[in-house]
């Protein structure tokens, strides 16, 4: 018969077995909580109104430019029949009730009839660029606010980063890194609300430079449809 032996470890405080081991408590850091200090607010104030500004502009623009690419059903077909058919009054009708820029550029194509086909090709396509800087309007400015809210941040950052070590050399001996920490952390936060208002307004910019293209595209395959609809036979 085997025997068994415990392992016996005195302890000195026998309070210490059951007593749980509390962790330090970590303070979560919010962004919000960042933004919102005084040190910062100068820098955030601005950049908040970019960012509004910006998603003003790109969903009104939006709506704007998938309005303008709504095509009324055989629209162009119907207009093919009345100019066919002598009639141009109806056609002229047809696209002033459309209210869409293809419906204007055809408009001023039909009110050229009976020119030379050079002159008619020249105002619909003049009518066409005016209608597209119509569709850009605004746009530029989401560019500048792209192009402009990082460097805002950056200067925030900069401005708070000599602020700090303007303080640490006036008061040399009554250095708290805690203080100094804060300081610069802040001062960081600027940088990354500038880069996030500065990627919104890029990306923003860019899916309207896309939806644009669209619609150029669009224009100029409906204008050269109706020049050759002017060269078929009655």
């Amino acid at each position: 018969m085997k025997s068994m032996f415990l392992l016996q470890v005195p302890v000195s405080n026998p309070e210490m077995i059951s007593a749980p081991v509390t962790e330090p408590t970590i303070e979560k850091l919010r962004i919000i909580d960042l933004a919102l200090m005084p040190g910062s607010l100068w820098i955030m104030i601005p950049l908040f109104l970019m960012l509004a500004v910006a998603i003003y502009i790109f969903v009104e623009r939006l709506l704007t430019i998938n309005k303008s690419v709504r095509e009324e059903r055989n629209f162009m077909n119907n207009i093919r029949d009345f100019i066919h058919s002598g009639k141009i009054e109806s056609a002229l009708a047809l696209c002033k009730g459309n209210g869409t820029p293809l419906a204007r550029m055809i408009e001023k194509g039909i009110t050229r009839i009976g020119k030379p086909l050079t002159d008619i090709s020249a105002a619909i396509e003049n009518t066409g660029q005016l209608e597209v800087q119509r569709l850009e309007k605004r746009v530029s400015i989401l560019a500048t606010i792209a192009g402009a809210s990082p460097m805002i941040g950056f200067l925030g950052t900069v401005v708070g980063m000599v602020i700090a070590f303007h303080n640490m050399e006036i008061n040399p001996h009554n250095l708290d890194i805690s203080v100094l920490a804060g300081g610069i952390y802040t001062a960081l936060t600027t940088t990354i609300a500038g880069l996030i208002v500065g990627i919104i307004a890029y990306v923003c910019y860019n899916v309207l430079v896309s939806r644009i293209s669209q619609v150029v595209y669009m224009l100029e395959a409906k204008s050269t449809e109706f020049i050759d609809l002017l060269h078929e036979p009655v």
